[in-house]
């Protein structure tokens, strides 16, 4: 994934992101959202990879945020850690630093492992979840805002059409499904839709009517395209592989990490640096650091029962 987008939601301020506060209405959540993205919209920002990658952090924030049990439990994790650096400023300093030599090597300050263990396991399920169901909420957005772009560009005589001679950015799309299965591997049009709009505008999408598991998705903005082109993995229980069709422009690379599924020590690296494998580490991060402080706890007791 790109440095930016890869960003994990335990690390994300949502609210900051939308600039609104944590209580927030979904009304006010929404129209943040939408004064924001229209502002960084691939369509109107198509030289602009920073304004690309804005857009799709919004996106993940508006999925979040107006799904109730999606933003209660990412709520409680923003709880746990302004709880757990309250607790450290109390810690007396031989302890406190201990503490923040361990969390030096991670970004979250956790209260307890227990409540970091719950907490994360928690987000992990209800972000999962929004990704195999699709956010209502984002799609009508964006469909919002693509419209009002529409409406912008005719009213200043640029149209919508795109020159004959340019190629418009297509990806192909490729998942495991068996000749079959109606069901096409759990994929689709509306789901694939879903999935690749966090991105940009798709001007089409097709799904193969001969090959099972195969689709061209169509993008108005090749920054857009290779974002998704880079980041998207699709559903957990059946990965997809995303790569250039055609449109690429110069410059752009063919694809920055490997297509999804089992893959060989030497071939993960950090395209792993998903939701859950960000959130597997830093349970186990976690689980030492609190090891290490309860051993240097029981030594302090023990020298002074001596």
């Amino acid at each position: 994934m790109a440095p930016k987008d890869s960003k994990d939601i335990l690390q994300m301020d949502l609210y900051g992101l939308l600039g609104i506060k944590e209580n927030a209405s979904p009304k006010e959540i929404k129209k943040a959202y939408r004064r924001k993205a229209l502002e960084c919209h691939p369509d109107k920002n198509p030289d602009n990879p920073s304004a690309v990658e804005l857009f799709h952090e919004l996106s993940r924030a508006l999925e979040v945020l107006t799904d109730a049990a999606a933003r209660a439990a990412y709520d409680k994790v923003q709880r746990a850690k302004r709880l757990a650096a309250e607790r450290t400023k109390n810690l007396d300093e031989k302890r406190k630093k201990v503490k923040l030599d361990l969390e030096s090597k991670e970004s979250n300050a956790w209260s307890s492992r227990e409540e970091q263990e719950a907490a994360a396991k928690r987000l992990q399920e209800e972000i999962e979840r929004l990704r195999e169901e699709g956010s209502r909420q984002l799609e009508e957005e964006q469909k919002l805002i693509r419209e009002q772009i529409r409406r912008q560009k005719e009213q200043s005589g640029q149209g919508l059409s795109t020159s004959t001679h340019q190629v418009t950015p297509k990806l192909k799309v490729k998942w495991k499904s068996k000749k079959d299965d109606e069901s096409n591997g759990g994929y689709s049009k509306q789901q694939l839709m879903v999935i690749f709009q966090k991105y940009g505008e798709v001007m089409n999408l097709l799904i193969s009517a001969k090959k099972k598991g195969s689709a061209i998705v169509e993008f108005a903005s090749p920054k857009s395209a290779d974002l998704a082109a880079r980041n998207e993995l699709g559903l957990a229980q059946n990965p997809i592989s995303v790569s250039w069709l055609e449109g690429r422009p110069p410059g752009f690379s063919s694809s920055s990490r490997p297509p999804s599924g089992p893959t060989s020590s030497t071939a993960q690296q950090p395209v792993e640096r998903d939701f859950e494998s960000v959130v597997m580490m830093r349970m186990r991060q976690a689980a030492e650091r609190q090891r290490l402080i309860d051993e240097i706890r029981r030594e302090e007791e023990e020298a002074g029962e001596l």
